[in-house]
Parts: structure tokens; C-alpha cells; sequence
């Protein structure tokens, strides 16, 4: 297309969990990170996944379905993770009426600068128009599928996941864009678990609680203890960072993830890893994980200290100081 900001984006790293039954909120209150009890239809928010030593099986965003008979909370989730998130989700249920299942609903990522509509984004007309609110997290149903804001540190552009129920949403959306979407995720400071970093991070290195994903005083879920406990003593020591490796020439944004991260002035151990990637106009933009104490003068370089250096990028929030 033409327009240097405007398109649509076919997201099949994404894929979508439904929950449902008449406990299925309550089921997922007692499992994940944040607050499911008190989530407000016409609202979205993230929450995590974690083990009982409170790192991170997966991150997602979740919603409750409107217009069904019983409760139901949707959950979007890197896709190659999706299924065994199920099958160990499915494991707790035990006696609660509650049912998981992966769904076959496509994700889209559109994004609109402006006010422009979406005529020329999506020239098969595959898509209903999006709503008029720009608000991050803002959920709205419509027919053929479900709007979801999705943050943006550009001011002029209007970020969208659709997550469609009909058949063939994808006419019109491009695969070669969903990098861009990407790297429009790096640039929010939105981290995605993926299969490589399962098992690797808690809340707080991803920057989950500086950004709604965990609730401090809702209860307890696997790994409570360990992520209450860094968040009251004041020992999250690790961040996440995002950085920009430019010339990216011969670099695989979909391989990156768990490369580990060296400081070039101390080369004999990683220093972090890489959380995701994805190649911009600019290069490959990364989040990494950091040591705080790192930020003020490490030399960051890619798979070994004399690999790819990669340049801190500010993310759209603080976070030396937990605010």
C-alpha cells in the first residue's frame, strides 16, 4: 500500500484461548496475575501466567465475551504456546465448571493514522469499520469479530487487534506488515512469552507490573509468593529494555527470542537475553532483558560481546525507578 503508517496485518503468531462455564472467571482469577473477577466488559487487560517459582509460562491479553449464555474470558496468546497453555490450565480445573479450549479465530493488527477510514487499508472490504475510541484497551464486539485498542506511542496512529469469528478475515491483510505490528508492540513496551523465553522470567523483569499486568492485592495464583515478595522488598534488580540493532543485515526477528545479550566491556558472561524482535525501516528493534545497573554505560551487544551492538531505545515508561 501506499501510505507509509496505514495497514492491515495478518498476526498468525497470535492465536486466541477461550474460557468458559459458570466458573470460568473465577477459574482464571485464581491462575493468572491480574484481577479477572474485576474485569469490566468493553475492557481489556494484560495479565501473565506463571509457575509456582512465579516465572512466566505466558503472557496474554484477556476479555470477557459479551452475548453468551455463560460466562466467557478470551485470551490472546503467542500462538506456539497456545496449546500447552491449555492442556496445563486444563490440568487445575478439577471440579470447576469451566472448559478451555483453542479456538480458530484469526488476529489482525490494523493500524490507522488519523482519521482516516479503513477504505484503501483494506481493499477487499473483509473488514466492518473500526470504532471511533482510541483508548488503549478499549473492547468492542461487533458481528464479524471483536476490536480491541491495542497502545501506541504514536499520537496520529490508532492501533487495532481484530480478533475475527468469521471465516477468511484476512483478505486484504498483509503478512509481509506483521513486523511492523511488531515492532509497533516493542515500541509500547508490550512483552510477549513466546515458546523460547517460557520458563525464563518473572512479572517484574518483563515490566509486567509497570504496565497493568499484575494485581498486587488480588489473591493468590501459582508463584504469588515469589512475584509479591521482589515487588514489597524491592529486589526486582532485572528490567526490560528495548534496543535497536542497526544495519540488522543477515538477523532473523522470529529466532532472536533467549539470545542472550553480552556487555562488551565485560565479555565472559551474558549479561541478558532477548524477550522479542522485529524489523522496522529502522532495524531490528528488540526488548532485552537489563540489569538496572547496566543502563548507565554497558555496551550491549547481540549473541557474543563482539556481536551486533545494540542501542538502548527508550521505552514509554520508566523503569530505574519501578514508576
Amino acid at each position: 500500500m501506499n501510505d507509509s503508517k496505514r495497514f492491515v496485518a495478518t498476526l498468525s503468531d497470535l492465536a486466541v484461548i477461550e474460557v468458559t462455564g459458570a466458573d470460568a472467571v473465577d477459574f482464571l482469577h485464581g491462575q493468572l496475575t491480574h484481577d479477572v473477577q474485576g474485569l469490566e466488559p468493553g475492557q481489556a487487560r494484560l495479565a501473565g501466567y506463571c509457575t509456582a517459582k512465579g516465572r512466566l509460562l505466558g503472557s496474554m491479553v484477556i476479555w470477557r465475551q459479551t452475548g453468551t449464555q455463560d460466562p466467557a474470558v478470551l485470551a490472546l496468546v503467542k500462538a506456539d504456546i497456545a496449546e500447552a497453555l491449555v492442556k496445563r490450565l486444563s490440568m487445575f480445573v478439577l471440579r470447576a465448571k469451566a472448559r478451555l479450549r483453542l479456538t480458530d479465530y484469526r488476529v489482525l493488527g490494523l493500524a490507522l493514522d488519523g482519521d482516516s477510514p479503513l477504505s484503501g487499508t483494506d481493499p477487499a472490504g473483509a473488514l466492518s469499520a473500526p470504532p471511533a475510541s482510541t483508548l488503549p484497551w478499549t473492547v468492542v464486539d461487533d458481528a464479524a469479530g471483536t476490536w480491541i485498542a491495542a497502545p501506541s506511542t504514536d499520537p496520529g496512529l490508532r492501533r487495532w487487534w481484530f480478533v475475527a469469528r468469521q471465516p477468511d478475515p484476512q483478505a486484504g491483510a498483509s503478512r509481509d506488515d506483521t513486523g511492523r505490528w511488531q515492532a509497533g508492540d516493542i515500541l509500547a513496551g508490550l512483552p510477549w512469552v513466546q515458546a523460547a523465553t517460557q520458563d525464563l522470567f518473572i512479572p517484574q523483569t518483563l515490566n509486567l507490573d509497570l504496565i497493568d499486568g499484575v494485581s498486587f492485592t488480588k489473591g493468590c495464583y501459582p508463584g504469588q509468593e515469589v512475584v509479591a515478595r521482589s515487588h514489597y522488598r524491592g529486589t526486582v534488580k532485572r528490567r526490560m529494555a528495548g534496543g535497536l540493532i542497526a544495519p540488522a543485515d543477515g538477523l532473523n526477528a522470529e529466532t532472536l527470542a533467549a539470545t542472550d545479550t553480552f556487555d562488551a566491556r565485560r565479555p565472559d558472561n551474558p549479561c541478558g537475553r532477548i524477550v522479542n524482535a522485529a524489523l522496522d525501516q529502522a532495524g531490528m528493534r528488540v526488548l532485552m532483558e537489563v540489569q538496572l545497573a547496566d543502563l548507565d554505560g554497558a555496551d550491549f551487544r547481540l549473541g557474543q560481546a563482539d556481536g551486533p551492538a545494540i542501542r538502548l531505545e527508550p521505552l514509554p515508561y520508566g523503569i530505574e525507578s519501578g514508576v
